[in-house]
């Protein structure tokens, strides 16, 4: 079911005009995930954790529903949804999804954020997984593992970045968004490796 807020929320960048970003709720599996954006491109991604982890049963259907119409929203937000919608559903189909135009300044530029997040959205693929470390190396600063946590932290599109598949070196899972969403990475992570086997 597609909820679609429509917001006054504005985002000015350097040399551009400001931008009307729109919302739309969708129900997952993982709770309310509200997704941000503008004609431009998605802004951001959040997962509400509305639903208590007891409450998602392992027997509930993988499906990414949506409230109201999409008519009035932007490409890149229905090609959002669309991949969101395939990721729940039929996980192992996304690689071969487009992605959605990202519009948020932590995915533009040539910061070592940025570059961290294009490098895990580029070359950790689904069902993988990369430490912290390797993923630092990956991105041009092998010292910069702490740094590579900071970027996990200040990743705007979680599920289309997949900050989940980042692992500690010592094969635990690690903290995710800031340690109260443990439970949801641990899911996300027997999900890829569930919908790989295919």
């Amino acid at each position: 079911m597609y909820k679609v807020l429509f917001q006054g929320s504005k985002m000015k960048k350097q040399g551009e005009s400001q931008c009307t970003q729109k919302t739309i709720s969708l129900l997952s599996p993982l709770g309310t995930i509200q997704v941000s954006g503008c004609e431009n491109g998605v802004h951001t991604i959040q997962i509400l954790m509305d639903v208590a982890p007891a409450e998602r049963s392992s027997g509930a259907p993988l499906s990414c529903v949506v409230n109201d119409s999409l008519a009035e929203t932007s490409p890149e937000l229905q090609r959002c949804v669309e991949w969101l919608q395939a990721y729940f559903s039929e996980p192992q189909t996304t690689g071969s999804l487009p992605l959605p135009a990202f519009h948020h300044p932590a995915l533009q530029g040539d910061s070592f954020t940025s570059r961290v997040l294009q490098v895990l959205l580029r070359d950790v693929t689904f069902g993988k997984t990369v430490s912290y470390k390797r993923l630092a190396e990956m991105a041009g600063n092998p010292r910069a593992v702490r740094a590579v946590g900071g970027a996990m932290r200040k990743n705007p599109v979680p599920l289309l970045v997949p900050c989940h598949r980042v692992i500690s070196s010592s094969g635990q899972s690690g903290p995710y968004m800031s340690g109260k969403g443990n439970h949801l990475k641990q899911w996300l992570l027997t999900h890829e490796r569930q919908g790989g086997e295919g």
